[in-house]
């Protein structure tokens, strides 16, 4: 088996099946060898575990992965690493490949069929063009995960982690911090990746949460709130949620001082207990939130 800890034997792999990298796919390997063993340490507690990994790659995580976990699962979109992980990974019985779109694959019914009685994580690097669709189809659907370990460039990782009312916050912020507690775990930089990018990556993990974060009466409604708040960055959260909700400014403006906040206010300010008092307070009477 080759040895993915040297990166000669990882540019033999790829030379003798003649596979060249897709930009299309966002397709930087993570080759550190030293990046690999830190990052299936942190993806779960204990080895009696199943991992699902997203990109596999040439393997060298998913080899971590093998050697610490029950079970792992691999999804890898290009049919042409199937031979290379078949090679890389052929002595580890306890690894099974699909060539499939993560985000066309029912999560749930993997967990019941090859995981039973398993808690399950994910652990991956992600290509940086999808790591927001990646993670929210994760939380979104409630996939009975119990935490997700991932590989994102370093200013995705800055507004994922921020916290929410502060200046780096968005959307994105607010919406994994309502599925999820995130954390920042360690920094990789771009020459641990084959190719290496033009950016630095940094490993966060989501440990998911057992109930969102605040309730509300509808969450479809209320990430549509957000999303208006956070869709004109530089408008007040009045004017940006009046446009995105189709609502008149006076009424956007009049529940935002009876909940105690200027006309001016951004939405960069709001924590995610005042986007739910704001969605609790604009919640549809007359078909105001209605398509």
């Amino acid at each position: 088996m080759p040895n993915l800890s040297d990166i000669g034997s990882i540019r033999e792999v790829l030379a003798r099946h003649q596979f060249s990298f897709s930009k299309s796919l966002g397709q930087n390997f993570l080759i550190n060898p030293s990046v690999c063993p830190r990052m299936a340490d942190a993806c779960a507690r204990s080895h009696t575990q199943g991992v699902i990994e997203i990109g596999p790659g040439i393997g060298v995580l998913t080899k971590e992965l093998a050697e610490r976990f029950e079970k792992v699962v691999c999804y890898e979109l290009d049919s042409r690493l199937l031979p290379v992980l078949e090679e890389t990974l052929g002595d580890y019985g306890n690894v099974s490949v699909r060539n499939e779109d993560v985000l066309k694959a029912d999560l749930s019914a993997l967990c019941a069929d090859a995981f039973v009685g398993m808690r399950v994580s994910v652990c991956a690097n992600l290509p940086y063009y999808i790591t927001s669709p990646i993670l929210m189809y994760l939380l979104e659907n409630r996939f009975p995960l119990s935490c997700i370990t991932v590989m994102v460039q370093k200013e995705a990782a800055d507004r994922i982690c921020a916290e929410p009312g502060s200046r780096l916050a968005g959307a994105l912020t607010a919406a994994v911090h309502y599925y999820a507690v995130p954390e920042k775990l360690f920094q990789v930089s771009r020459g641990s990746f084959l190719p290496a990018p033009n950016v630095d990556s940094t490993v966060i993990r989501l440990t998911v949460r057992e109930r969102p974060a605040v309730d509300v009466q509808d969450e479809a409604r209320f990430f549509r709130l957000i999303a208006s708040a956070f869709g004109q960055r530089r408008k007040t959260a009045a004017n940006s949620v009046s446009a995105g909700l189709g609502l008149p400014k006076s009424v956007v403006e009049q529940a935002l001082v009876d909940l105690g906040f200027e006309k001016t206010v951004r939405a960069e300010t709001f924590k995610l207990e005042d986007f739910a008092a704001l969605h609790k307070a604009l919640s549809p009477k007359k078909g105001e939130f209605d398509s």
